[in-house]
């Protein structure tokens, strides 16, 4: 048994040896080729939440964060700096949540809106994370040890499109435009503060059967955010929980099935739930291009749901 831990351990060591040389060579030849896409305005997000000194409110999500907030409304309220993290479901709860370590200060606000507390501890696609850190420095710690394994296999297939991007740009001499380079899905339709301001004046999507699933919760993710809320009252910081934006139609379950998973959410975690998550109701027709989207009127309904929720911690 002690021969097979040894093999394995030395396995593992290899591989990621192997990977950090791959990745050296591979980035020190192609530079970043996804710099225009929506994820990659994790990039100013970052560097806003670095360049901001004293405490912040920072939101920590996915997208329905980027399209759901009005952060200089939730600024001007509490004259806090505000920096709106909410990125991409692809990246998962996990990654969403790792923001919380980047650059901790006395005093901040974490404000954490997932829009379910299930999940299997993994970053659900990698290859979009790759494409969203690349040779970013500041952008590294967002994976985690434990991330190093799944994000290696995502590799391979990242730097080939990349490779390719780059060679069919050189002999071009034209811009590959991808996915998630223009339109509201983009890193130019984001401000200043993080939050994706491209013009959604009405609904285009369709609400049908299973649109709306119940929030689920897990074990795996509860005690995550357990661990992440203590390590922050450490620094002196506070994690708080938030409602996401919830359609309110025919496929909509019922209010009481909400109210029965927020007691129990409030009964598994340490830190305070401090939104009725039946405040966050918003009809089908505030919602842009998914059950998490908003258009600009449920934007600004969300963002005063939200200023009067922070109101019960800050005065």
């Amino acid at each position: 048994m002690k021969r097979f831990i040894r093999t394995i351990t030395v396995f593992l060591l290899t591989l990621v040896l192997l990977v950090s040389g791959l990745c050296s060579v591979f980035f020190a030849l192609v530079p970043p080729e996804y710099e225009r896409i929506y994820t990659s305005a994790m990039i100013d997000k970052v560097a806003r939440l670095k360049s901001i000194e004293g405490p912040r409110i920072v939101l920590v999500g996915n997208s329905n964060l980027a399209f759901g907030i009005d952060s200089k409304t939730i600024e001007d309220t509490f004259d806090i700096p505000v920096v709106n993290m909410g990125m991409h479901g692809g990246f998962g709860n996990p990654f969403d949540e790792q923001v919380c370590r980047l650059d901790v200060h006395e005093g901040d606000i974490y404000v954490l809106a997932h829009n379910t507390y299930s999940d299997d501890d993994m970053i659900p696609n990698p290859e979009l994370v790759w494409m969203t850190i690349e040779n970013h420095e500041d952008l590294r710690p967002l994976i985690r040890k434990k991330d190093i394994l799944n994000m290696a296999r995502a590799l391979p297939r990242y730097a080939f499109k990349a490779s390719v991007k780059w060679i069919r740009e050189k002999i071009t001499g034209r811009e590959v435009i991808v996915d998630g380079t223009e339109g509201f899905m983009s890193r130019a339709a984001f401000n200043e503060y993080g939050d994706d301001v491209y013009p959604r004046p009405e609904s285009i999507f369709t609400f049908t059967e299973g649109s709306v699933p119940l929030p689920q919760i897990n074990d795996l993710c509860v005690n995550r955010i357990n661990e992440l809320n203590a390590w922050l009252n450490e620094q002196g910081a506070m994690l708080v929980i938030a409602s996401y934006p919830i359609g309110d139609g025919e496929f909509t379950p019922e209010k009481a099935e909400y109210e029965a998973f927020q007691r129990e959410l409030e009964e598994h975690l340490d830190c305070p739930v401090i939104s009725d998550f039946t405040d966050y109701f918003y009809p089908y027709e505030l919602f842009y291009d998914s059950n998490l989207h908003l258009t600009d009127e449920g934007v600004r309904l969300r963002t005063q749901q939200l200023i009067q929720d922070l109101k019960k911690i800050l005065p």
